[in-house]
């Protein structure tokens, strides 16, 4: 399943997010969500345990200004490697 996080990690409800990722599971942070990817802040320390692999949509972490701040162990993804992940991950839950 591809998740996709919209919202910044203060306006989720972080713990359900973190109990219905699964392995194989893809999630793509973008827009306000990227501020999950923030090496050292709460929502990333959490996120970073779970069994899914994470994607932070370059376009919206350069907009955001925060491009030194986000973890190297999330892989920057254009907009063709989101469509990409939205082929390969027929379901999708967007939070």
């Amino acid at each position: 399943m591809l998740h996709t996080l919209f919202h910044s990690p203060g306006q989720i409800d972080l713990p359900l997010l973190k109990r219905n990722l699964r392995e194989g599971d893809a999630l793509l942070l973008l827009q306000d969500g990227v501020y999950a990817a923030i090496e050292g802040s709460a929502a990333f320390a959490e996120l970073q345990t779970c069994p899914a692999s994470f994607y932070v949509l370059e376009d919206d972490v350069q907009a955001r200004g925060i491009s030194g701040q986000i973890s190297t162990s999330i892989a920057r993804v254009s907009y063709n490697d989101f469509v990409i992940l939205a082929v390969k991950h027929k379901n999708q839950m967007a939070w």
